[in-house]
Order: C-alpha cells, then sequence, then structure tokens
C-alpha cells in the first residue's frame, strides 16, 4: 500500500504516452498508462516494454463514470493513494468535420470538460497530501481566446465554483445549437473547453490548498500528433517535458498556475504568449 502511484488518461499514443514514457524513466514509482481500448492501451504498453520500461496498464474511459469508479476502486485496494494525476485524454474536431457546429460543441465539452470534472471527482479522494494534479490545457485555453470581456471576467471571478463553472460551458453548448455563439464565445469549441479547463484548474487549486496538493494547467505546445493533423513542429516527447516538469520538477508553490510549453508560469487572462520553436 506504500508505493507511489503515477496515473495518465488517454496515453496510448501522442503526448500522453510520451509523459507515461518519461514517468517510467523518472518517477521513483509504479506508472499506469490508461485508455479507452484496451488494445491500444496493450500495444502502447508492449512498445514501451522494447525500450525497457515497464508501464502498468488499466483501462480507462474519461467518459464513463463506471469506468472510473471501476479504476478507482481498484487503485484504492491495491494500492491506496495516487500521488500523480495527469488528465490528458482528450478530442478535437477537425477544421473540415461535417459534423454540425451544436454537435461539436456537445461533443468537445463532453470530453475535454465534463468528462475531467468527474474524473477528478472520482479520483481526487485518493490523492494523497503532496499529490500532483497536471490537467493537459492548450494555448487555445489562454482566456484571451473568449471574445467577451464579460465571460473573461466571469471565469476570472475568484470566488467562482465548479458547478457555476459547469453552467458557463453548458450556456455556451446551448449558445451553439442556437447558432449565437459567435459573438460571445468565439466558434471553437476547443477553446472553449481548454479554457474551461483552465479554469476548473484554478478552482481545483483554491479547494485544495488545505491539502498540499498541486494543481496545474499546461500548454505542451504545437506538437506532431494525431489531433494536430501532424503539423505540429514538436515531437511527442518534446510536447511531454512542460507537463513531467509539473508532475517531478517544479517548485511546491508552483500551483493553480497555466504554464507554458517553455516551462514558464504564464498570466492566464494577461497577453497571450508567443510561441517560439
Amino acid at each position: 500500500m506504500s508505493s507511489k502511484i503515477a496515473v495518465v488518461t488517454g496515453a496510448n499514443k501522442g503526448i500522453g504516452f510520451a509523459i507515461v514514457r518519461g514517468l517510467c524513466k523518472r518517477f521513483e514509482g509504479i506508472v499506469y498508462l490508461t485508455s479507452r481500448n484496451e488494445k491500444r492501451g496493450a500495444e502502447a504498453v508492449a512498445a514501451l516494454q522494447k525500450e525497457g520500461l515497464n508501464p502498468n496498464y488499466h483501462q480507462l474511459d474519461i467518459t464513463d463514470p463506471k469506468s472510473l469508479t471501476v479504476f478507482r476502486d481498484y487503485v484504492k485496494t491495491k494500492y491506496g493513494n495516487i500521488d500523480i494525476l495527469v488528465n490528458n485524454a482528450a478530442i478535437a474536431f477537425k477544421s473540415n468535420a461535417p459534423d454540425p457546429v451544436a454537435v461539436q460543441a456537445e461533443e468537445t465539452l463532453r470530453v475535454n470538460y465534463f468528462s475531467v470534472v468527474s474524473t477528478c471527482e472520482i479520483l481526487f479522494p485518493l490523492l494523497r497530501n503532496g499529490a500532483r494534479v497536471v490537467n493537459i490545457s492548450s494555448s487555445c485555453g489562454h482566456l484571451s481566446c473568449i471574445p467577451s470581456e464579460k465571460l473573461r471576467q466571469r471565469f476570472q471571478d475568484p470566488n467562482l465554483s465548479i458547478p457555476e463553472l459547469s453552467d458557463l460551458m453548458r450556456q455556451y453548448v446551448e449558445a451553439a445549437k442556437q447558432g449565437t455563439q459567435a459573438a460571445a464565445w468565439g466558434n471553437s469549441s476547443y477553446v472553449v473547453s481548454k479554457v474551461g479547463l483552465t479554469a476548473l484548474t484554478k478552482i481545483q487549486q483554491r479547494l485544495l490548498n488545505d491539502k498540499d496538493i498541486k494543481v496545474n494547467a499546461v500548454h505542451p505546445g504545437y506538437v506532431d500528433t494525431d489531433m494536430t493533423s501532424h503539423k505540429g513542429p514538436l515531437s511527442i516527447d518534446e510536447g511531454a517535458q512542460a507537463p513531467l516538469f509539473l508532475a517531478l520538477d517544479a517548485a511546491d508553490s508552483v500551483k493553480g498556475e497555466y504554464v507554458w510549453c517553455d516551462k514558464r508560469i504564464v498570466s492566464w487572462s494577461g497577453s497571450k504568449p508567443t510561441e517560439n520553436y
């Protein structure tokens, strides 16, 4: 029951896979690669084993509360606690996707925001004092990506609760269904989902301050993955560097922050930093 445990969601490929690789090399504990699809998860574990690394595997679909509960009970029974949780699982529709805006809005926020909320609700009770949570956000998660000043002020409210934030996310989905979202929210459901995730990070930290648990959001960079249609200039291992920094190396004073791909703490509400690759 005393083993240290790290968990990475959506880790069978891309940045999540590289984060598992980095944790296996440096984390003094057991690393769980999780994925929705067991076959792909097993293939990812086998690939890392060929590199001499030894992650453990467990199926985990963050959109399914039953899957989350099964995983929680497994970890609780076998180990008792979690020391590192990397919320990496996410989706993004392609720019030329034929799906209606309303469908894209509902599905993107279901996976990228609401499922992360439920993941945290179910797994956070297992976080050990001193644990670290890394929420994989994006440059799209910068507050400046939301056009409406009124909405930006709402997201920054220091007393904003998770239920209130979730209501905001539902308001966006409803606006997308009505076709009225563009002026206030912009035209990207992915942007809204990642702004929501970054806002969630700040609320979570506020709620966990008394438990010495660090929760941070990170923009990993523009990475060569399926999600970016392999247009990103960074390798997945380069994209894993900032998340690994927060999971393993950042000072304990780094909490509730929005961290850029070069490991800088940046202002979420100020000017959006440039990306230099």
